[in-house]
């Protein structure tokens, strides 16, 4: 783990230096994802796509890496031009290969920018066509975190706003989102993270190369508080009062008593080792910093410790500046367990072709089955004209509902509860239609040979998906009873009358229950599978026997 007092310029470049050398790097905990160069390149690209007409953004996505222009071809497009850059462009495709790719790139992102989603977008873009292998050789590998990143939050966006391109940079823009990574769970990889940050983490190694500064950077407060509620604001030095000045001394001890703590978070991250370094700014080693604060106290004792035991370790260790490295020695000098050193092993070796390549277009999926919509014709109803015709589904559905809920009623208020619900679904019919439909409804519900149909352990518009043949059936069984060794399924039938036998029924209604007991034999291996058809124009159960389902069976 690397520490740092903040998070600027000097911990983006550790990041980029580790990775450089190809060290496993976990990128810093805090990014303002915005601020990425990187980030900077697909948000222009994005905008130069929906207004080409914006010379000066274009011009920068002509220059960026997934362009790739160098400084004379922009010169040579831009200087002296009649129109608008992206006309230049057009027009000099057949003077130059690279302006002629240019374009048309260009001009096959803006085609898919007005229908296409932002997340789509810029994957396509980054994957198949190229742009983060061409990122990463230009940026280097410090770009991949926020590309990541920006994608993630493009299918983030999605979730919860309308999926447009130009929305989303504009979310993007507004928001200067500031990506906060969880670091705590290693993946053998070092962290990059301040002291503030890194407080309930450890880590086997410990580095502190930020330790030359102190807080403020000499200059103090601006405003100066007394008590909670009066500020004091000098402007100048010279303004200042011995009030002032006492505020500021103690506003000045505050802060470096903070300074000091932060310091004893920092030294106790380390479970084997800490290194403590001196990396200086253009100001040099502020007076009290954090390296004089460890190096002061230690530099005599580890020089005595040094000189009594200078034939086993040395007296120290001097590096071709001439610069001393002193070395507490403890038992904690010792070399790290094995099996907490990152193995380096070789570099991966480089990605296929096909992992490059866009995926094929997957196959159309076969049309599942539903045998509740038989394909050929459908036996005439009885009375098409009774209840005027066009309703002689609806006459169906609603003796349907009323069978699938009037069972979990009791048998006292069914009647009245049917009466309900038929004036409030079908206020239009007829008043005897609905009366018919509700002694129908009765004389199915009421009739002791439908008992267990209707009792305990059954249940009603049961969701049946399965697999048959390579064909997908999806259906939804009107009655479900499961027993402990047979499972028997219900269809109801309405508004036809009923065949004399089995043999008799429609094929269509036969292929229906075939099918169904197909996908249940699937789920209820052991199980006997029963088929019923139920007619309530009688009522009559009619079981159709297996040879009679097996000549028609999916």
């Amino acid at each position: 783990m690397i520490l740092v007092r903040t998070r600027k310029n000097f911990a983006e470049e550790m990041v980029r230096a580790l990775k450089v050398r190809e060290i496993p790097v976990a990128g810093a905990d805090r990014m303002i994802l915005t601020d990425q160069l990187v980030i900077m390149d697909l948000m222009a690209l994005g905008n130069a796509v929906l207004l080409p007409e914006d010379d000066l953004n274009l011009a920068g996505v002509l220059k960026s890496p997934l362009i790739g222009l160098d400084e004379d071809q922009l010169y040579e497009l831009a200087f002296g031009r009649a129109g608008t850059l992206w006309k230049a462009l057009a027009d000099q495709g057949g003077k130059g290969a690279d302006y002629a790719r240019a374009h048309e790139k260009l001009s096959r992102l803006r085609e898919r920018a007005d229908f296409t989603p932002p997340y789509e977008f810029f994957a396509t873009m980054l994957g198949p066509d190229g742009g983060r292998r061409t990122l990463l050789q230009r940026l280097g590998p410090d770009a991949g975190d926020p590309m990541d990143e920006f994608l993630a939050l493009a299918l983030q966006f999605e979730r919860t706003h309308t999926p447009s391109l130009q929305g989303f940079l504009h979310w993007m823009a507004a928001g200067g989102t500031q990506i906060k990574r969880d670091l705590e769970h290693g993946r053998r990889e070092v962290r990059v993270m301040t002291v503030h940050g890194s407080k309930g983490l450890q880590a086997p190694v410990v580095f502190l190369p930020d330790t030359c500064t102190t807080p403020g950077g000499g200059k103090g407060p601006k405003l100066l508080w007394q008590g909670e509620d009066t500020v004091l604001w000098p402007v100048v030095r010279a303004n200042e009062g011995e009030l002032c000045q006492r505020l500021r001394t103690r506003a000045e001890d505050r802060a470096m008593a903070e300074y000091r703590r932060l310091l004893y978070v920092a030294m106790t991250r380390a479970e084997d080792r800490l290194y403590v370094c001196g990396w200086e700014n253009k100001k040099g080693r502020a007076q009290g910093c954090w390296y004089d604060l460890v190096a002061g106290p230690l530099r005599e004792k580890v020089r005595e410790k040094a000189r009594e035991k200078a034939k086993e370790q040395g007296e120290g260790i001097t590096t071709e500046e001439g610069e001393t490295l002193w070395r507490l020695s403890s038992e904690q000098t010792a070399p790290p367990k094995e099996s907490q050193a990152a193995p380096m092993g070789p570099p991966p070796p480089p990605l296929p072709a096909w992992a490059a390549a866009p995926p094929p277009p997957e196959p159309k999926p076969v049309r599942p089955l539903a045998p509740s919509r038989p394909a050929g014709d459908e036996p005439a109803v009885a009375s098409p004209l009774a209840d005027g015709g066009a309703a002689r589904f609806r006459r169906g559905r609603l003796i349907h509902r009323l069978l699938e809920s009037l069972p979990d009623l009791p048998p006292g208020i069914r009647p009245a509860a049917m009466r309900d619900y038929l004036s409030r679904a079908a206020p239009d019919l007829d008043p005897r239609v609905r009366a018919q439909m509700a002694a129908e409804t009765l004389a199915v519900l009421e009739n002791p040979q439908f008992a267990p149909i209707f009792g305990p352990g059954s249940r009603a518009e049961v969701s049946l998906i399965g697999e048959i043949s390579d064909r997908v059936i999806s259906a939804q069984v009107d009655r479900l009873l499961v027993t402990d060794d047979t499972v028997t399924v219900i269809d109801y039938k309405t508004n036809r009358p009923p065949p004399e036998s089995a043999e008799k029924a429609p094929a269509a209604y036969l292929s229906q229950m075939a099918a169904y007991r197909a996908a249940l034999a699937r789920i209820y291996p052991e199980k006997a599978i029963k088929c019923v058809l139920l007619w309530t124009d009688g009522p009559q159960a009619m079981v159709l026997p297996d040879a009679l389902l097996d000549r028609v069976a999916p």
